[in-house]
């Protein structure tokens, strides 16, 4: 049994390149692409998120410490809510990774919105 499980919770910062990537790369192709593209140290506690062009392939890089993750989901029917129709890369929050991987899109339009209120 393994004893090192990633948490997505636990990781700091979560960024998503949002154009088109060949995921036939291994981890030092998108080490590289990280480094080289968008000047950002894949070193860092990140997840880097990358996406094909029918949108039904992920793969994410994450360094832990000692070695680096990598990361794939394939669906097999239907689509990831990716937004590839930008060049560059950007951070999402952690709901919004969890809607990316629910299927759902991450500009969500409607949420409740958060309340304060003081007592007189």
């Amino acid at each position: 049994m393994f004893g090192i499980m990633i948490s997505f919770d636990d990781i700091p910062e979560i960024y998503i390149v949002k154009n088109v990537t060949d995921l036939r790369k291994g981890i030092d192709g998108y080490a590289s692409i990280v480094q080289d593209l968008y000047q950002i140290n894949p070193f860092q506690d990140a997840l880097f998120i990358f996406c094909n062009k029918h949108r039904n392939k992920i793969k994410c890089l994450y360094w832990d410490g000692n070695g680096f993750w990598l990361l794939y989901k394939r669906l097999e029917k239907g689509h990831f809510q990716f937004p590839v129709r930008d060049d560059g890369i950007a951070t999402i929050t952690k709901q919004q990774l969890r809607w990316l991987l629910e299927g759902l899109k991450m500009e969500q339009k409607k949420a409740f919105e958060n309340k304060s209120y003081k007592y007189a």
